[in-house]
């Protein structure tokens, strides 16, 4: 029997460690720097060894499970993406260090030689400095022996109640041609397929457990709450008057513009913000991209307030039974940062085919 074992760089809360390790993989090292996500990840992952460090600080030498021969290595995880994204027009240049980041992939690779190796990003880092670091990722991994594909991929054909879009790079040591997973869905997962059966809340709601407004409606919902008995990290970002009476203005998929001009009045010039701002998702719809959905203010579908950390985590398709710490800023951060573990595992099933 083949032992596959996993490590888990800029690991954030570790979406992408669910989906390996729903996949058969036993992941045995996570790198994350920010010391809240790491502390959520230890607490959901017992077996792993967390590093609370920056990754330039680590060089894995005291680390067997690096030199054994005898198992399958699988390198991943998700590089810095701010200095990528097409909603940060300021930092995506060569001259953001964080943008620089994807190099440690390549020296880690290089002392490791995992015989795979998966960077997952946003696909804005397709198109920054003309696709320079792009390139240099997968120039780099190719001089390093590894045999690339990549492909942008889409949350919501893989059964996640989201529309999110990002690139993955997937190398292997061997010369094999990774092929992508297909889609099998037939129908999206609309917001409500992934939320109607949590508690109603209010707007500044701080309940740390609370029941499940019924049994589950659905197979998506069902899968969510195996081996969960109640609703947990139902916290809500407390919003002040006048965005509550914003809200009560914009009906489902509305946004920014249904709000009256004389409620936008501290906006220098309201005409001219994002479209993703204020925005009410769709229930019988997947969900825009969670992204920092306190920033964006992303509205309940039925109810004036924001979007609870478990009801974004749904959206990301992580399991009822993962709990996530720190303050409610930091939670939601997480969240929004993480690779829907639905999504991972799709990836990773398609490498044990190999």
């Amino acid at each position: 029997m083949i032992n596959y074992v996993g490590i888990d760089i800029f690991s954030g809360a570790g979406g992408m460690s669910i989906g390996a390790t729903n996949a058969g993989i036993d992941v045995k090292i996570a790198v994350e720097i920010d010391k809240y996500a790491a502390y959520t990840y230890k607490k959901n992952h017992f077996d792993t060894k967390v590093y609370n460090k920056d990754i330039r600080e680590i060089n894995f030498e005291n680390e067997s499970i690096c030199s054994d021969k005898s198992t399958v290595k699988i390198l991943f995880g998700g590089p810095p993406c701010k200095g990528f994204s097409t909603s940060n027009q300021k930092n995506r240049n060569k001259e953001n260090s964080n943008n620089w980041l994807f190099k440690e992939y390549l020296r880690v690779a290089k002392f490791i030689r995992p015989d795979w190796i998966i960077v997952e990003n946003v696909k804005g880092i397709v198109e920054t400095e003309n696709g320079y670091f792009f390139e240099e990722i997968q120039k780099g991994l190719k001089e390093l022996g590894y045999n690339t594909s990549y492909s942008i991929l889409n949350a919501a054909d893989y059964g996640i109640p989201q529309i999110r879009n990002r690139v993955f790079v997937v190398g292997s040591l061997h010369g094999i041609s990774y092929k992508f997973p297909t889609s099998d869905v037939k129908r999206y997962v609309s917001v409500n397929d992934a939320l109607s059966d949590l508690p109603s809340l209010n707007n500044g709601a701080n309940f740390q457990e609370l029941d499940y407004k019924s049994t589950p409606q659905n197979t998506y919902q069902t899968l969510l709450r195996e081996n969960s008995l109640k609703s947990v990290n139902n916290n809500v970002t407390r919003n002040n008057d006048i965005v509550l009476k914003r809200y009560n203005h914009i009906p489902q998929g509305g946004n920014w513009q249904n709000i009256p001009s004389n409620l936008m009045s501290n906006y220098k010039d309201h005409s001219r913000c994002h479209t993703g701002i204020y925005h009410r998702l769709k229930g019988d719809s997947p969900s825009i991209v969670l992204g920092n959905y306190r920033k964006n203010m992303l509205i309940h579908p039925t109810e004036d307030r924001g979007l609870s950390v478990r009801e974004a985590a749904r959206l990301q398709s992580f399991p009822d039974t993962f709990h996530f710490y720190g303050s409610i800023g930091f939670q939601q951060e997480q969240v929004g940062n993480s690779v829907p573990p639905i999504l991972a595992k799709a990836i990773f099933n398609q490498i044990l085919t190999y």
